[in-house]
């Protein structure tokens, strides 16, 4: 018998890792919050497309709504669960999923940002995975439809990264990468910690920048003042992380130093961040998504903020680091989210810490 799948919060990853999984025959049960978003995946099906080179596919799914998951105390319980909610959800998602984890079963933090503590402290470390998707551009544009802007990863890129929090590589780690692989390329890694805090770099670098500016990815990377506010985060964060005594894998594919020092006015650095990331704008297609804290901000939910740039800046702050960056677009976009002032680029301009 197959291991019993729940993918709790059937959005933009949750959807479109277990839409796959569910084409390749796996047990999966989709819990989410959304209630149009559960019916249509129930009577419809639900539906995955990309930007180019992958035909899109609709599957039939099991898909509960949040008042249903009591059901299934009657039945089989789950061997793997993937919370796949905003940070700020974490702990209430876990906490509701536990009560039908089996026995040897085990919890895997599919998100943004660093949970695997938050899930920890309710399930056990010993019951934690983490699992990284990166550079995945996927939006739930609609009840029902993922829709990935752009095509597979593949060995271009490798999308998704597993692993143990105490950093062996086990079987259990093995199949969660299995199960990540059926959507798109995974490496199944001893560095987690290293590969999450390159992961909230990437998105301290590019999803509050979406969400101040309105702006989608390739127009703030082909703004000068705005691309070099990005190298400005992304410095800060690594110098963090590095602190932290994370090992920290290439983000962007550039080497963190790059971006560290070009964010700290390194003009040999400055000139190679350029490059590279005018290059990727000017690609077919490179960066014409909007980031999730964009997206989320055009759809009036709130955003991750506080988890990625305002956790960058807490976890500076003990150690004195200066965050004086991250804990800017941590005000802007919260202010933004309050309805005070509107998402604008000239707020970044304003602020004068180029």
């Amino acid at each position: 018998m197959g291991n019993r799948i729940a993918i709790i919060g059937a959005g933009a990853v949750g959807g479109y890792a277990g839409a796959h999984m569910v084409q390749a025959g796996e047990d999966v049960t989709f819990v989410d919050m959304w209630p149009e978003n559960v019916e249509v995946m129930r009577n419809q099906g639900l539906r995955i497309s990309h930007i180019k080179d992958v035909p899109e596919f609709t599957v039939k799914v099991r898909a509960l709504h949040l008042t249903e998951l009591q059901g299934i105390a009657r039945g089989r319980p789950f061997d793997i669960v993937f919370i796949c909610v905003k940070s700020y959800d974490t702990a209430w998602a876990t906490m509701m999923a536990q009560q039908y984890l089996a026995p040897g079963g085990y919890v895997v933090s599919l998100q943004n940002c660093m949970n695997e503590e938050t899930i920890a402290g309710i399930v056990g470390w010993g019951r934690t995975l983490g699992a990284i998707a990166s550079s995945i551009t996927v939006e739930l544009c609609e009840p029902g439809h993922v829709r990935r802007a752009s095509g597979k990863g593949g060995a271009a890129h490798t999308v998704y990264r597993v692993g143990e929090v105490h950093g062996r590589i086990t079987d259990r780690a093995r199949e969660v990468g299995r199960l990540t692989a059926l959507s798109d390329s995974t490496l199944v890694t001893a560095n987690l910690w290293g590969e999450r805090w390159s992961k909230l770099v990437t998105n301290a670098m590019a999803n509050g920048m979406s969400a101040a500016t309105g702006l989608v990815s390739r127009d703030i990377l082909l703004d000068e003042r705005l691309r070099h506010f990005t190298a400005r985060l992304g410095s800060e964060a690594i110098r963090v992380g590095q602190a932290l005594g994370y090992a920290l894998e290439d983000i962007h594919h550039l080497d963190p130093e790059i971006i560290a020092r070009a964010g700290e006015g390194d003009a040999a650095a400055k000139a190679d961040y350029d490059s590279h990331r005018i290059a990727e704008a000017n690609k077919p297609g490179g960066g014409a998504h909007r980031p999730s804290m964009g997206q989320d901000m055009m759809k009036g939910r709130r955003t991750e903020i506080e988890y990625i740039n305002g956790f960058v800046a807490a976890q500076a702050k003990p150690m004195g680091l200066p965050t004086p960056a991250n804990a800017a677009l941590t005000d802007l976009v919260k202010r933004i989210e309050r309805g005070e002032i509107a998402a604008d680029p000239r707020h970044i301009l304003e602020l004068r810490l180029n």
